[in-house]
């Protein structure tokens, strides 16, 4: 298979457990671009938390993509133009909001691409800030503060009472919005049908590359769509259980260069 396109999720997939990226995955990287391919960048991170990683990797080109907030955003890296979002329904947020008090577990959502607005605080806060370098906004009651659109709502805390809480809110949720964990510690609430697979769907027919021409590659909850959808789907070792069972073939680890095993293996 000619593949065109590669879809690479960032945390626990192309960047490593320290958040760095090695210069074997951006050097073969690389030579895929040169070969032609279509290079995505799908996170659940904001805009701002994608664009630092594909400038390190120098993707200025053309056909170079982001995906941000699990598939919220499709973002063309060269002119940092938003070529599609969409935006959670209106009326949801105090419900959301009340939930998260009754299941003790932070509420953040998102304000423009550069600030988190929450009222709580634990470590898993305090990581989205940090790895996204966002602006945290305080403000004294969320539910009057957020007045226009955001593109998703982010839960956060102990994996064991994320566990729990996710079918609560699914449960309220019903199919008026996507609800799914991104990592044992965050739930991500999104608006319907919203997710990687989703938006990487809407790209390549904007291309017009077909679905069997694409490989994507996460580790993640978040991802087993997008590799279900993809022509190829690729789960790192360092994957979930689940994410492993979703993929058509295992690579290495993030901390092993696994992203290089592939574009080595099946596109150069």
């Amino acid at each position: 298979m000619n593949y065109k396109m590669i879809v690479l999720d960032l945390d626990g997939t192309l960047v490593d457990s320290k958040k760095n990226i090695s210069e074997k995955n951006k050097q073969t990287l690389q030579q895929a671009v040169k070969k032609g391919v279509h290079v995505v960048l799908a996170s659940g991170r904001p805009v701002k938390g994608v664009l630092p990683t594909a400038k390190k990797l120098e993707l200025n080109q053309e056909n170079a993509y982001i995906i941000a907030f699990n598939g919220g955003r499709i973002i063309e890296i060269a002119t940092e133009k938003c070529l599609f979002e969409a935006d959670l329904p209106e009326g949801y947020l105090s419900q959301m909001y009340d939930l998260s008090r009754k299941c003790d577990i932070g509420f953040m959502t998102y304000q423009g691409n550069d600030k988190l607005i929450t009222e709580d605080d634990n470590e898993y806060i305090q990581l989205e800030l940090r790895v996204n370098q966002l602006e945290r906004v305080t403000p004294k009651s969320i539910k009057e503060y957020v007045n226009f659109p955001v593109a998703k709502y982010l839960l956060a805390g102990e994996p064991q009472k994320i566990e729990k809480a996710e079918p609560l809110f699914k449960e309220v949720a019903g199919d008026k919005l996507n609800v799914f964990r991104s990592d044992p510690f965050f739930l991500e609430i999104l608006p319907p049908k919203i997710d990687k697979a989703y938006a990487l769907q809407k790209l390549i027919q904007k291309l017009g590359i077909n679905r069997e021409e694409v490989i994507a590659c996460g580790d993640g909850y978040n991802d087993i769509t997008m590799l279900q959808f993809a022509g190829l789907g690729v789960a790192m070792e360092n994957a979930t259980e689940q994410t492993k069972k979703a993929a058509d073939y295992i690579t290495l680890s993030n901390d092993d260069d696994g992203v290089a095993f592939v574009i080595q293996k099946f596109i150069l």
